[in-house]
């Protein structure tokens, strides 16, 4: 009977967990993880109860890298045991990910102590970004996603999404322990640049000097100093909470996100609506899309827990209403302003602004790609085309010229006025009625100058008043677009990885 019982529940759990869900609902799939509850390297062991071993469990049972011992390790343990309340936020935090970093892990036998690196890099927040800019989780900077194959556009940033950043983080830490052979090296390497931790290697083994973390640490900047040590401090902890007072949050050695496939577009209210989530909770699975629309294709994943990813399923069969009230136009020209956008989209211009995320007093170049409402007349889904190759520049809102007056000084004459402001001899007679070429010291001349000259100190230089007609557009859209910057979430510094 017992026998009958296991093999009965052996079933059941892996056709739960072994094998992908596909349930269709219009055009969406969704895929459960799979899940493995067979021990590969304890066979003996037999099937693991999920109530039995929780990730941390299994997180420890896969540490591979050998401990690092040195005063900053001591200093790192201490600093975030004395901060339980920060810990156990993070921590809290990192449930969402976990399962998944460590699955991918074991899958390519890494150590899984990487998967607190996050921890590090981001306290846990795939929507951190650094003053370096890097982004999303791993924190990658712009270049190095690109050399990972994550994405990066108008609608979609795959540094922040959770599945792509991930396989590019590990494939990248392989890559380096690759060709360092030691992780602690690697580490160092995924803070500092591979580069940067070759040029140190040399330079001690010329010297004659170890080449390990610790020999090499006088070499690195202070942050990567401390990068190795705050992950060994962090594995301290894991490993023996109850020896710093640290409460680890219950985390489930099991799936806490399924993935949808979408093909067709749809709102991001709308997804997290039929979802019955949050949008915080959406966003904190699905923070790599941009905009307020997520653009359907064959590779477009939603993340979502089970039970709502099945409400969601449900809730779309009964959805009646358009799934995106998005639509893209290009900017045909410099004519072509918000306003006149706004009104033939049936919208107004704050809105344009505020969902293309453009600053105030700024216009959108010609060939500039922009979310619009859908009309009657326009109505189509993004195309992954557009999406992939769209592309926004904005220029400030001030007239093509500007009134100025310039007093003629001891040498000057029309003709070097005239050069100097990028303007024509006939054009400073029309302006000021002059009906022959002479001018005398002292004069008043008008003249109506291009604005990008108001940057130029060409009047100043030479020693000669200049008054403007209005105060510069562009220093107060410098001083608007500073006042209406949104504050951004920074990660820990990074150097550049090179």
């Amino acid at each position: 009977m017992y026998q009958l019982k296991l093999k009965t529940i052996a079933f059941a759990a892996l056709a739960f967990f072994g094998a992908p869900l596909l349930a269709q609902a219009n055009d969406i799939s969704i895929y459960t993880p799979t899940f493995s509850l067979i021990d590969p390297n304890d066979p003996s062991a037999g099937m693991l109860g999920m109530e039995q071993v929780d990730i941390w469990a299994r997180i420890r049972k896969g540490f591979g890298i050998p401990d690092l011992d040195n005063p900053q390790v001591v200093s790192q343990t201490d600093f975030y045991s004395a901060r339980p309340e920060y810990f156990e936020r993070t921590t809290v935090r990192a449930s969402r990910y976990l399962f998944h970093v460590v699955q991918e892990l074991e899958k390519r036998g890494m150590p899984t102590e990487l998967a607190l690196l996050p921890f590090i890099e981001s306290a846990f927040n795939p929507q951190a970004y650094s003053s370096a800019k890097a982004a999303g989780m791993w924190q990658f900077v712009p270049a190095t996603g690109r050399d990972f194959n994550l994405k990066q556009n108008m609608f979609k940033d795959e540094r922040r999404d959770v599945l792509a950043s991930t396989d590019a983080a590990l494939t990248y830490l392989q890559k380096l322990y690759g060709m360092f052979g030691d992780w602690q090296l690697a580490l160092a390497a995924y803070n500092w640049g591979e580069g940067s931790v070759q040029r140190a290697i040399n330079k001690n083994q010329a010297a004659g000097l170890p080449i390990d973390f610790n020999s090499l640490a006088p070499l690195m900047p202070a942050e990567t100093r401390n990068y190795v040590p705050k992950l060994q401090a962090v594995k301290n902890i894991i490993a023996a909470p109850e020896m710093y007072n640290v409460s680890l949050p219950k985390v489930d050695n099991q799936p806490y996100f399924v993935t949808i496939g979408k093909t067709r577009d749809i709102d991001v209210k709308v997804a997290a609506q039929l979802a019955e989530l949050s949008l915080d909770e959406f966003r904190a699975l699905n923070p790599q899309f941009n905009r307020p629309v997520i653009i359907g294709s064959a590779d477009t994943k939603i993340l979502l827990p089970e039970s709502n990813a099945e409400k969601f399923k449900h809730n779309l069969t009964q959805w009646t209403q358009t799934l995106s009230s998005w639509t893209s136009h290009t900017v045909s020209s410099a004519r072509e302003r918000i306003e006149t956008i706004a009104t033939r989209f049936g919208t107004t211009p704050a809105v344009i602004r505020e969902v293309n995320h453009i600053p105030p007093r700024m216009l959108l170049k010609a060939g500039s790609t922009i979310l619009v409402p859908k009309t009657e007349t326009a109505n189509s889904d993004i195309t992954a085309e557009v999406a992939d190759n769209a592309t926004m520049a904005v220029t400030p809102d001030a007239p093509e010229t500007r009134r100025i007056y310039v007093k003629v000084g001891k040498r000057d004459t029309l003709a070097s006025i005239a050069s100097r402001y990028h303007v024509s001899v006939s054009q400073v007679k029309a302006w000021n009625g002059l009906h022959h070429d002479g001018v005398s010291r002292g004069q008043s001349l008008q003249l109506q100058v291009p604005n990008r000259m108001l940057a130029s100190a060409g009047g100043k230089k030479a020693g000669h008043n200049v008054r403007y007609h209005t105060a510069s557009a562009g220093s107060k859209n410098k001083v608007a677009a500073k006042k209406n910057s949104k504050p951004v979430v920074l990660a820990s510094s990074r150097n550049s990885r090179s």
